[in-house]
């Protein structure tokens, strides 16, 4: 088989073998088909996601909620806090 990378997408691989993420441009993309089926896999099952999306509406239904607002200003002290 062969597949051909824009020169985009090949710099963008071959840049990432430099830094040891990859052995090669094959198991570059061995790796991303490898991910995606565990992706798809993954959103197919999506029975296992009831209970979170269960406990998010409990927790709207007694208020339990932040302010776009609030949570902005929780993460911009988070992050400052890991400046220092």
């Amino acid at each position: 088989m062969t597949i051909t990378l824009t020169p985009e997408q090949y710099a963008w691989i071959e840049a990432r073998i430099a830094r040891g993420e990859f052995l090669s441009v094959e198991d570059a993309v061995r790796q991303f088909i490898d991910d995606r089926i565990a992706e798809e896999a993954d959103i197919g099952d999506l029975a296992r996601a009831r209970p979170l999306v269960d406990r998010a509406d409990e927790d709207i239904a007694k208020g339990r909620v932040l302010t776009r607002e609030a949570h902005e200003a929780r993460m911009d002290a988070l992050l400052a806090s890991m400046k220092t």
